[in-house]
């Protein structure tokens, strides 16, 4: 009767404890999936945005003029990057070199980098990316004296 007792008792164990461990992992999945959610919202809200701004007639390089940016810097070189990159093209602002996670697989006419390497000093470093500003100002301003300014205020204040 004991043996039998305790062989029921290891398998309901057995299933709690697997029924937690695919229960921890389910839920790990949705955190995932309701931060890339979040991340593209917020994408989509900024890129939006620039369409608005667009639509005005307006074009960011005159925020760049307007500033005293002719020289500077694009952090992120993704789908807001690089369509930064298309929007100053062939207006008097100079995209000096870009900073990317990925600069070792991206290719462009001017250097990409890692937020590692050494950063040459520019008039402005543009942050594309939507999530985690704080972080990358922070780790940014360690290494370079000019201010550091997320896409999305730029898009808000032109």
């Amino acid at each position: 009767m004991k043996k039998g007792t305790v062989g029921v008792l290891s398998i309901v164990a057995g299933i709690a404890a697997g029924a937690g461990v695919i229960g921890k992992m389910a839920g790990n999945r949705l955190n995932k999936a309701e931060k890339m959610s979040e991340k593209h919202l917020a994408l989509f809200l900024m890129m939006n945005q620039w369409v608005k701004v667009k639509q005005e007639g307006v074009s960011l390089a005159s925020y760049f003029e307007k500033n005293g940016y002719k020289r500077i810097a694009i952090y992120g070189m993704s789908y807001a990057g690089e369509t930064l990159v298309d929007e100053l093209r062939g207006s008097g602002v100079e995209i000096a070199y870009s900073v990317d996670k990925r600069a070792d697989s991206l290719c462009a006419d001017w250097d990409i980098v890692s937020a590692d390497d050494e950063l040459e000093e520019v008039d402005a470093v543009i942050v594309t990316a939507i999530t985690f500003f704080d972080e990358i100002e922070e780790k940014l301003s360690e290494k370079v004296e000019c201010p550091i300014i997320s896409l999305e205020d730029i898009l808000y204040e032109v």
